[in-house]
Parts: structure tokens; sequence; C-alpha cells
């Protein structure tokens, strides 16, 4: 579904990713781990296309990653992700319909299976300055799988949520990967990682320092939590 291979990106003199190689199956479900300034951000938004590598290559579906039409098969909710406190979560998901270029009764069925999927149906005529935070990031997901996008991408998907919001999240993560959606999470989370996700990297200064599956990287034991600060505190030395 998605291949690195030898991906390097510099802004400058610095070097945000060096040299990363890995692939993602389709309906893996991956977490990209690592501390703030380790180059996540800059992945994804490679992935995306918003950005293209110094050197390598991304593709997606064997497409390269800059080009538009990969984004047809890709949803995306970013860490940061706001609805305007003036429309309602319909109002918001329907925008997303017709920018996917659905409308009419097209646009109404795919919001309303959208909702569906988010536990937001009932709710959605609300205006979302209502909205509990957990609320507003299930109605940011539901707009990410407008179309049925075949790979998934969660920038801190439960960031500043409290314990129901995050099981909401974790649930609803649960249900896209019995539908073989990829995704792709980045997370500081890490427990909630250990709980939803197949495989993980952990990323530091650009490298990737160990890329496999969480039964493996977690076999002797230890949390996901534990293993990841000793890769990181190693690798400061």
């Amino acid at each position: 579904m998605i291949e690195l291979d030898g991906v390097t990106k510099k802004f400058g003199n610095l070097k945000a990713v060096d040299n990363v190689s890995y692939q993602i199956k389709k309906g893996e479900s991956f977490a990209l781990l690592g501390p703030n300034g380790a180059g996540k951000t800059t992945i994804i938004k490679m992935l995306l296309g918003f950005i293209s590598p110094t050197s390598g290559r991304i593709t997606i579906k064997g497409i390269p990653s800059f080009e538009t039409k990969t984004r047809n098969n890709i949803g995306y909710i970013a860490e940061q992700h706001r609805i305007p406190p003036y429309l309602s979560g319909f109002q918001y998901l329907h925008r997303h319909a017709s920018l996917s270029g659905l409308s009419g009764k097209k646009a109404q069925l795919e919001v309303e299976r959208v909702l569906e999927i988010v536990s937001m149906s009932g709710r959605e005529k609300e205006k979302s300055a209502g909205y509990s935070k957990g609320m507003k990031q299930r109605i940011g997901v539901a707009g990410a799988l407008i179309g049925t996008p075949e790979l998934l991408i969660l920038d801190e998907p439960v960031s500043g949520l409290d314990p129901m919001g995050i099981r909401d999240i974790r649930n609803i993560i649960d249900t896209l990967k019995s539908h073989e959606i990829t995704i792709v999470l980045n997370s500081h989370l890490l427990s909630e990682v250990e709980k939803t996700c197949d495989t993980a990297a952990i990323i530091h200064k650009g490298k990737i320092l160990v890329k496999d599956s969480i039964n493996s990287i977690m076999a002797h034991g230890e949390s996901l939590e534990d293993i990841f600060v000793k890769y990181i505190t190693r690798n400061n030395k």
C-alpha cells in the first residue's frame, strides 16, 4: 500500500528525515512514534503530497505521493483539527461530501454512512459549538472517511481527550480495521498504540530506530512506553 524507499528530507542544513525506508501493507494499522521534532510530521506531509522528498521515493499503491490522484484514496485528520462553531456536524460533513464531488442524495447517504461509523447519528444537526472535544474529533474522523478512502492518516487523534473520548476513537479505529482500511497513526499515547496498532516504527532525529510488529517489539514483556524510552535514551548518547 505504502512504500518509502531511501527517503530524505532537508530544510536548509537540517535533515528532518534521514534515509528512511519501510513498507505498510494494505489493511495494516501502523503507528509512527517519536519525540517532538523526530520527523513524524514531515513524513506525514510527504505522504499527503504537501511536500516532496529531497531524495528517495514515496509511493502509495505504486503511485508517487506527490501526484494529485493519490489523494483520492486518502482521508486525513490533522492534530489541530477544527470545526467552525457556527456549523452543525451535518453541515460540516456535507461540505466534505461536496468537495469530494458528491451532491444530492449521494451526499446525503454518504454523510449518514460516516455518521453511523463514528456513532454521531442523532447529534449531527446540533451546532458544533456545543460539542465536546471528543464529539468534534469523531466528526473530524467522519469527514476523513467521506468517499471511502483506502488510507486514513490520523495525526494525534486522541490528543486532549478524556478517557471516554479516547475509548470512542479506539473503537472507531477497531471498526475501520475490520473494513481493511490502512491506518497510519501518529500518537504520543503509547498505551493506546499498544491496543490499536499492528505495527510501529520509532523515529528519532530523522532515523528509524526500529520497525516491527507491536507483538515483536514488546516480545520481552516490557510496555511500549518503556521500550520507546530505552531506544530514545540510547540514541541520545
